[in-house]
């Protein structure tokens, strides 16, 4: 007989840093276990005895599994000691990686506190798309359509605005365009050349779903139309033909995540050497 799952577990993330780089590893692994609900404890900016203790003692009142990124030996043993005195799992979640790379290299690596998030040109390049994105949202173009790396239209409930912010906060700066058949195209659109436009799709009946569940914040308006299944496919049907007509790709995000969706239009976009090579320079 199968052993009955628990219904929560306790995740203690430790981190001389932000803590950011625990976080987005243990997203993928907590995602295979989502029948299980697990309780994040967040211990970020770990950087002297005093601090590791107050996190030993949260993890004596709620033992869990522990995933930690500490440089300090000292901090780092007194929390493997501690795990181990409480028969707790207890993993340096970067140590066999950095192993990998000191065996390849012939050459140990130079410990840096928080070294993963060091402001440097890359960091200033997210933040910078990030402040583009936010600025040209929703139709909002830039005069010169070339100062946005990647260009996104649809028609509304594609997850256009989501989907660009995820893009700019891997680097990329990224405009959107709300696709409405009664209405003309913005003239830089219009007019764009050498510009990576992608075009995002859903089947009508999750797009129909999803404007039902918006249409709850809209009750002062007729919302028939909007809703409207008919319609709605007219409406995909205008974005492929637009899209083929200008050799845009299309991306179909009805079972798709967000993250999901903007790994296809990178790989679309990487297909694109020219453009690549513009974004990397």
């Amino acid at each position: 007989m199968s052993k009955d799952l628990p219904k929560f577990f306790h995740l203690h993330l430790i981190s001389d840093a932000t803590g950011e780089t625990l976080g987005a590893m243990v997203k993928a692994a907590i995602v295979q276990y989502a029948q299980i609900r697990s309780i994040e404890h967040v211990h970020s900016l770990v950087r002297n005895k005093r601090q590791m203790n107050r996190v030993l003692q949260e993890i004596e009142t709620a033992p869990g599994i522990v995933l930690y990124t500490i440089v300090n030996p000292g901090l780092a043993a007194l929390l493997e000691d501690h795990c181990k005195s409480l028969n707790v799992p207890c993993i340096p979640v970067l140590a066999s990686i950095m192993k990998v790379f000191e065996s390849y290299l012939g050459a140990p690596a130079t410990p840096t506190v928080g070294g993963q998030h060091v402001l440097d040109a890359e960091y200033f390049r997210r933040i910078d798309a990030l402040n583009f994105t936010m600025a040209h949202d929703d139709g909002r173009l830039p005069e010169d359509l070339n100062d946005a790396h990647i260009v996104i239209v649809g028609i509304s409930r594609t997850s256009k605005t989501p989907t660009s912010i995820y893009l700019a906060q891997r680097g990329f700066k990224t405009t959107n365009v709300p696709l409405i058949p009664s209405l003309p195209l913005p003239p830089q659109l219009e007019k764009a050349s050498g510009v990576f436009v992608v075009g995002l799709i859903a089947s009508a009946d999750r797009i129909a779903q999803v404007r039902r569940n918006r249409a709850l914040a809209l009750a002062d308006r007729e919302l028939s139309e909007y809703v409207d299944r008919g319609l709605i496919e007219d409406e995909l049907t205008f974005t492929r033909r637009l899209c083929s007509r200008n050799g845009w790709p299309v991306i179909d995000v009805t079972r798709r995540s967000v993250e999901e969706t903007a790994a296809a239009i990178l790989k679309q976009y990487h297909n694109q050497p020219a453009r690549a090579a513009a974004t990397e320079g």
